[in-house]
C-alpha cells in the first residue's frame, strides 16, 4: 500500500468534499457523501472503513481510497455505527468490491434489510427510508461480526466499541485512546448550521438517547467526531457536544428549582 500522509498546507485543506482544520488527526479521511460524512482510517497495518454513506456513496469512498493509494486488499473491514439508510447504503457495493468484513451491532440487521418495525413519530424515518431504496436501488449487505459494548478492535492503534443506543438500539460509537477521539455517530450531529441531539423523527428509542450522551461524555475524549457535519474540526466539533450537554444540565436544573 502507498500510504500518503496528509500535510498540513493551505493546499491540503480539502479533503473528500471536506474542509480539514489542524484539529484533525493524520490518517483519518473523511468523505462528504449525500447525506452523512464516511470516514476511512488507515494505518501501517491498512485502512478501515467506517460508515458506507447513502447508495451511492461508496464511489466516493472508493475514490477516496484510491487518492491515498488504498486499494481492496487494504481493507481490514467495515464498521456500521448502525443501519440507517444514509449510513449502510452502500455497505452491498463496498462488500462485493473489498470482501472486508462487516462489524456492527446485531441489532442492526433488521435497518439493514429494511424490516424494522418503526413506531411513533419514527415512522417518518420509515417512510423516508422506504422512498430511499425504492428511489436508488438499494442492496442490502451483511453484518458479519457482531459487536458489543467494550469489544476491542486492533484498528488505527485499537478502536473500543462503545454502545450508545437511541438512535438506533445498536447504535455505536468508537473509541481511538491513541488519538483521544470518539466517533460518536448519529448520536447527535451537527446538521444544516445547527447542532442537535438524535431527532425524535429519526430515533428509535428517545428515551435512551440522554443516557448515551452521558456515557460518551464521561469518557472524556479530546476530540469528537459525529457523521453528520461540516468542518473537520475534531476540537470544534468536542465543543459543540459539551454545549449541547451543558445546555441540558442547565434545564435539568430549573426544574428542579
Amino acid at each position: 500500500m502507498d500510504r500518503k500522509v496528509l500535510v498540513r498546507t493551505p493546499e491540503a485543506r480539502r479533503l473528500g468534499g471536506v474542509t480539514i482544520t489542524d484539529n484533525w488527526p493524520t490518517g483519518l479521511y473523511p468523505v462528504r457523501g449525500v447525506m452523512s460524512v464516511p470516514h476511512v482510517l488507515v494505518d501501517a497495518g491498512g485502512a478501515v472503513v467506517l460508515d458506507t454513506g447513502f447508495p451511492g456513496d461508496a464511489a466516493r469512498i472508493v475514490r477516496a481510497c484510491a487518492r491515498q493509494g488504498i486499494g481492496p486488499r487494504d481493507v481490514r473491514a467495515i464498521l456500521l455505527t448502525h443501519g440507517h439508510i444514509d449510513h449502510a447504503g452502500g455497505l452491498a457495493e463496498l462488500q462485493a468490491w473489498c470482501g472486508a468484513p462487516v462489524h456492527a451491532h446485531p441489532a442492526e440487521q433488521e435497518h439493514v434489510d429494511g424490516v424494522f418495525p418503526y413506531a411513533g413519530a419514527a415512522r417518518v424515518c420509515g417512510v423516508l427510508e422506504r422512498v430511499g431504496r425504492a428511489g436508488t436501488g438499494y442492496r442490502a449487505g451483511t453484518i458479519d461480526v457482531a459487536l458489543r459494548d467494550g469489544d476491542e478492535l486492533p484498528w488505527w492503534g485499537g478502536l473500543r466499541v462503545v454502545h450508545l443506543p437511541g438512535h438506533t438500539l445498536g447504535h455505536c460509537g468508537f473509541y481511538s485512546a491513541k488519538h483521544d477521539l470518539l466517533f460518536s455517530g448519529d448520536l447527535w450531529a451537527r446538521f444544516l448550521m445547527r447542532t442537535q441531539v438524535s431527532p425524535r423523527i429519526f430515533t428509535s428509542a428517545p428515551t435512551l438517547v440522554w443516557p448515551s450522551m452521558a456515557k460518551a461524555r464521561a469518557i472524556g475524549a479530546r476530540w469528537m467526531v459525529p457523521g453528520h457535519y461540516d468542518i473537520a474540526d475534531a476540537a470544534r466539533l468536542r465543543r459543540r457536544f459539551e454545549e449541547l450537554c451543558a445546555e441540558r444540565d442547565r434545564r435539568d436544573r430549573l426544574e428542579l428549582v
